[in-house]
């Protein structure tokens, strides 16, 4: 797959126009075991903000493609555990400000399972 598929390129530049097309291309089986368990999805989420990190990305484009993964999975995903109906739900009555402190909060919640 070359770079310019990616969300993130070699130069540690962010595409966030990409998000979504990147969370497409995730296969259903694939998408269901992260989303089934919401200690599955904090576990992904955290070894990607790990990746992240390593190639220099700050707290703060963190919680900007969390703020977009948060806004694709609420357009498209159905919450499938209590954790994600009670995200989704605060999701849907923040403010764009409110939404993005939630964003930063997740950020830091899969950050815990370093």
């Amino acid at each position: 797959m070359s770079e310019h598929n990616h969300v993130v390129s070699k130069d540690g530049s962010v595409a966030m126009q990409r998000v979504d097309e990147a969370l497409d291309r995730i296969g259903p089986g694939q998408k269901e075991a992260i989303l089934e368990h919401f200690h599955s999805f904090q576990t992904y989420l955290g070894k990607r903000i790990q990746l992240a990190q390593k190639i220099g990305l700050s707290e703060e484009q963190l919680a900007l493609a969390a703020e977009k993964v948060a806004d694709y999975l609420a357009k498209h995903e159905e919450p499938r555990n209590s954790e994600e109906k009670l995200l989704l739900e605060l999701w849907r009555v923040g403010s764009k400000e409110e939404r993005h402190q939630l964003a930063h909060m997740l950020v830091k919640l899969a950050q815990e399972l370093k």
